[in-house]
């Protein structure tokens, strides 16, 4: 499928052209027929598919033929100032030859040059809800001749606390419109407002809701809260990290994260609510240019930005409501682009790491291999599994996922001995015992060096004797002090009996 098969008209598909698009993505495909038949659409598609030149396209199209009055006949309502420019920049890069004008209204700056486009006349709107609702208030904007009313990233909208001013726009609207609704997830609280909105709509659904795109390589890393920046700035050195855009829960700590790259000697900016638009526009055109190589965000932002051939997100601060980690991401591995998506969790953070995998259905792996490791966190992360095994009721009461430090992928439990609420569990590959405790699941110590151990025997609180495996004796250990205290040759033993 290239563009030309979707009958689009010669100044949309020249510019298409001069962009270097050929062949629409799916959402784009599915899309752009259904919206150049006039019918409603209801399109659930994460970041990075396409969707805003899924309705861009088919808008500008329409209004070239059929636009012979004077008004606002296109409103594209979004939740922040970034994604707002995002799609300005669309709409002029695909109706350079259309002749159409457009105007993009947020909060945050001055109005006047707003205003001043919108007296001087234009057919698309592209507005946050604050301003527009201010605007409209002020008698600078009638929604009486739209024809098309497009909300985008519905589901951020509601997370924004927009659902009031949406209704309020809503009631605004002509009745006869054609309306296109956006969401990168479908909660039930979503679906109950497109239903009052749309008529008779087509459904796209380019994704399993809340899925994360196949082009995206994503990895887990177990490190503790202080010893974050110390990871950060060691996956920086590596130089194919040639773009990187970092996430963190706060505008605090965005600011003291890119002070501390700074003074590190690594150029970074940080992008959220409190820094003026001047100040983030710079950013973000500096981050699109590819001559800011760190940019650090809040999640208000990460459905605002677009940049081409985005190398590396990376999650500092892991998100507690998992669909976040589906948008963070999505900034990555775009339009068919490979990216990578690198997450630090720290022991607390491993709840949201479980209900993130149990969204997104798959396993993220883990780097064990790196100088900040926490054993804590892989302990209860990791893919050695321990099942408790009930004999009343003939089940698997539950599980523990055990991983340290010494440990490798790969590596093998051989057995398990608890005594005195303390388990012992044997690593062959590793020639490592550890000791955890498993009522808190924390490791309480580990006896290293042997050889290739199968088992352990206790004899008493300071004795035990662990046989092996391809070996020819046995050792003696203390327990109590978790080290070796001797060992007995067996020459006639079996290599394998353990």
């Amino acid at each position: 499928m290239i563009f030309e098969n979707l009958n689009l008209i010669e100044p949309i598909l020249k510019a298409l052209q001069e962009e270097g698009y050929t062949s629409p993505t799916p959402i784009q495909e599915q899309s752009i027929p259904v919206l150049l038949q006039g019918k409603d659409l209801l399109g659930c598609a994460q970041t990075g598919t396409g969707k805003t030149a899924a309705f861009s396209i088919p808008i500008l199209q329409k209004l070239y033929k059929t636009d012979h009055r004077k008004g606002i006949k296109a409103l594209i309502l979004t939740p922040t100032r970034e994604l707002a420019i995002q799609i300005g920049e669309c709409f002029e890069a695909y109706g350079r030859y259309t002749g159409l004008k457009h105007a993009v209204i947020f909060g945050g700056v001055g109005q006047k040059p707003q205003t001043d486009a919108l007296r001087n006349g234009v057919q698309i709107l592209v507005a946050t809800p604050g301003r527009l609702l201010d605007l409209i208030t002020q008698g600078f904007i009638s929604l009486k001749t739209l024809d098309f009313f497009v909300l985008d990233e519905a589901d951020r909208m509601l997370d924004m606390g927009f659902i009031h001013d949406i209704r309020r726009i809503l009631k605004l609207l002509p009745a006869k419109r054609q309306t296109l609704f956006f969401s990168a997830t479908m909660p039930p609280e979503i679906e109950t407002l497109a239903n009052s909105m749309l008529t008779d709509p087509e459904k796209v659904e380019v994704t399993p809701a809340s899925s994360t795109v196949d082009t995206i390589a994503q990895h887990v890393y177990f490190v503790e809260k202080k010893e974050k920046k110390d990871l950060l700035l060691h996956l920086l050195k590596d130089k194919s990290v040639e773009s990187v855009l970092i996430f963190t829960r706060t505008k605090y700590g965005a600011d003291k994260l890119a002070r501390t790259l700074t003074k590190a000697g690594i150029r970074a900016e940080a992008i959220h609510g409190n820094k003026s638009q001047n100040a983030r526009q710079r950013a973000l055109t500096e981050f699109k240019n590819h001559t800011l190589r760190v940019l650090i965000a809040t999640d208000i932002a990460a459905r605002g930005i677009d940049v081409d051939q985005l190398s590396h997100v990376i999650n500092y601060e892991l998100p507690n409501v998992p669909e976040t980690y589906v948008h963070r991401i999505g900034r990555t591995g775009r339009a068919g682009h490979e990216g990578i998506a690198i997450s630090f969790c720290e022991s607390e953070e491993i709840p949201y790491l479980k209900d993130i995998q149990k969204l997104i259905g798959k396993t993220i792996p883990v780097v064990s291999e790196h100088p900040f490791i926490t054993n804590e966190g892989m302990f209860q992360y990791g893919n050695a599994t321990l099942s408790y095994y009930d004999p009343e009721t003939k089940s698997v009461e539950n599980e523990v996922f055990y991983r340290a430090n010494a440990m490798k992928l790969g590596d093998v439990a051989q057995s398990m001995t608890i005594r005195d609420g303390v388990g012992w569990i044997v690593v062959n590959n590793s020639h490592v015992i550890f000791a955890i405790d498993i009522n808190t699941f924390k490791e309480v110590g580990r006896i290293t060096n042997l050889a290739s151990p199968r088992y352990i025997h206790f004899v008493s609180d300071e004795k035990a004797y662990v046989t092996q495996i391809w070996d020819n004796h046995i050792f003696i250990v203390n327990p109590k002090r978790y080290e070796i205290t001797g060992y007995i040759e067996c020459p006639n033993m079996a290599m394998e009996s353990g």
